[in-house]
């Protein structure tokens, strides 16, 4: 698998550069098209953890211009770290260093915690290059389902990390009601939230604990209107950390995006404050599952087929033999690879 992943980067990086390989493994299909090529036939998790780590050892950053940080479990705890170790190799920029660690940090925050799909993560990687474009693909699980949900991400299409950033969601669909406080309909609670948290702790403290009583009243005219929902009130978190809190109104957040990155606001504070604005105040966040490619089966591995190995070999060996000769001139066998497509349907 590290060997044809290789090839099969060698082609896309020296047909169409690097930026375009960014974008490929940005879309959800391309990506799975990947991992069954290099020898998956089972849309499971797996293929996800695994073609990353084929990629990340196949992928020379001299030779490709393009480096994988991160990775399944403890490996994806080392991915600042390793941007770090990289951008020093390759002598970036302080700046450059910065931002590949921010873009890491908030790509995981949004889909850990501004998005509560009930998956957590648990695999992260960023791929970036040397002019500061990247790609993140990370995969959280649903552990009383073992299904996952895999997201994309690409650096070009991030205007801003709290306005509807990602490129994509690939997964099971979720049967829950699913609060996205990165999405466009959610921009009043993101005002309401930063409202909240910028005013004394006392008077939120106030209105968390009249939606945590469990003699909570509501007067008939609550139930008048169809679109108030207070189902979402009995998932209210019943522990809030309100040192975390006053820290925050010390702090003084400029705006949501710097809110959701200040470490220690976690997926409990985030939803009180949303519940809070809509509940109390009436700013109703998105609570519309943002997935949107979808698997009819997947979830955790059957029975694959055996691997053909020597199929893959030979694969492997005449991309890398096209390869070798286009560099030196003679592009004939790169070209029969492309007319190749010529025998197959659209």
């Amino acid at each position: 698998m590290v060997k044809l992943s290789r090839s099969i980067t060698d082609v896309i990086v020296y047909e169409f550069g690097v930026e375009e390989f960014l974008q490929r493994l940005s879309n959800p299909y391309w990506f799975q098209a990947l991992s069954c090529v290099l020898a998956f036939d089972w849309h499971s998790s797996g293929a996800t953890t695994v073609t990353c780590g084929a990629l990340k050892e196949a992928i020379d950053p001299q030779e490709h211009g393009v480096t994988i940080a991160g990775g399944k479990g403890k490996a994806s705890r080392k991915t600042l770290q390793e941007i770090e170790e990289v951008g020093e190799h390759y002598n970036f920029s302080t700046r450059k260093i910065e931002m590949l660690k921010y873009s890491s940090r908030m790509t995981a925050k949004i889909d850990n915690t501004a998005i509560q799909d009930g998956h957590n993560l648990y695999h992260h990687v960023i791929i970036f290059t040397e002019n500061g474009k990247w790609s993140v693909i990370q995969q959280g699980m649903k552990f009383d389902t073992n299904y996952a949900r895999r997201y994309h991400w690409f650096s070009e299409n991030v205007k801003k990390f709290t306005y509807e950033p990602r490129n994509s969601i690939i997964g099971a669909k979720n049967e829950i009601k699913v609060l996205n406080m990165v999405s466009k309909d959610s921009l009043s609670t993101q005002k309401t939230s930063l409202d909240l948290i910028s005013d004394n702790p006392r008077h939120l403290k106030i209105d968390w604990a009249r939606l945590t009583k469990s003699n909570f009243q509501k007067t008939l005219d609550n139930w008048k209107k169809p679109e108030v929902e207070y189902v979402e009130c009995l998932d209210m978190s019943r522990s809030i950390n309100w040192n975390k809190m006053h820290e925050i109104y010390e702090f003084q957040p400029k705006d949501y995006e710097e809110l959701l990155g200040m470490r220690g606001v976690g997926p409990k504070t985030v939803r009180a404050l949303a519940l809070i604005s809509d509940i109390i105040y009436g700013d109703k966040p998105s609570w519309n599952d943002p997935i949107k490619f979808t698997f009819a089966h997947g979830g955790k591995d059957g029975v694959p087929e055996p691997v053909d190995r020597k199929a893959m070999d030979e694969s492997t060996e005449i991309i890398k033999s096209g390869i070798k000769q286009a560099r030196v001139g003679n592009k004939e066998k790169l070209y029969a690879l492309k007319r190749l497509h010529n025998f197959f349907p659209n």
